[in-house]
């Protein structure tokens, strides 16, 4: 790894150009543009410019120093030497497995490979509540063990009623970021005697557009599948 320093306003990586290096933010926060429109920032310990180095297409985004920063880099071959076997492995895992998964059964290999990539292990306990109705929520779930109850009330003052269950291969929060902005029901893992598993996949407008931009039409791809699948979830 090598330092690289930016300050305000200086551009890191530049829309349609080659990828070259892989970054680190150690100090300081970054914007990020897709078609010259903000769509997120990244912060201390984030990290971005895979993908192009993983797919060998042009950079996705602009990402443009917000403050002075401190970047540690990382060149192409370096990562594809270092990394790159832990992203084949986590897309080996992951591949058959979304294959199943309704709404990106439609997806070729390609596009579920990049949705693999962006893909975060999280687990639960027997209770826990994994959203919240009327919270705000920027995550599309996949469940790959256990069960989740679905829970719904029509005002503050009612008691919770469950709609719902979802198991393996079920999925949840594709409303929130096409939609409301805010979770519709509250979920819940219940009767499962283990931990429950769960895939989740960061759909806010930020993330969402850098995992799928790679490919042009990826975007209104997933879009789609999930305008068409949104009248499943009650």
């Amino acid at each position: 790894m090598f330092p690289v320093m930016h300050i305000a306003g200086e551009t890191v990586i530049q829309q349609g150009d080659e990828g070259d290096n892989f970054y680190v933010i150690d100090q300081g926060e970054v914007d990020v543009y897709v078609n010259g429109e903000w769509v997120t920032s990244i912060g201390e310990g984030g990290s971005f410019g895979e993908l192009a180095l993983i797919y060998g297409t042009p950079r996705a985004a602009t990402v443009k120093a917000k403050t002075d920063m401190k970047l540690w880099g990382i060149d192409r071959d370096s990562y594809r030497r270092i990394l790159m076997g832990s992203t084949l492995r986590k897309r080996k895992m992951y591949e058959e497995f979304l294959s199943k998964v309704s709404i990106l059964e439609s997806l070729d290999k390609w596009e579920r490979l990049t949705v693999a990539d962006s893909l975060e292990p999280v687990q639960f306990e027997d209770g826990e509540k994994i959203v919240v109705q009327g919270d705000p929520g920027d995550d599309f779930f996949i469940i790959t063990e256990g069960t989740a109850s679905v829970l719904q009330r029509r005002s503050d003052n009612e008691e919770y009623v469950e709609v719902g269950r979802l198991g393996p291969s079920d999925y949840f929060g594709e409303r929130i970021t096409l939609h409301t902005h805010t979770h519709t029901h509250t979920y819940t893992i219940t009767h499962t005697h283990k931990h429950t598993h769960i895939l989740r996949l960061m759909l806010h407008y930020g993330p969402f557009s850098l995992i799928t931009d790679p490919v042009q039409h990826t975007p209104g791809t997933v879009r789609n599948l999930f305008n068409t699948h949104q009248e499943l979830f009650f």
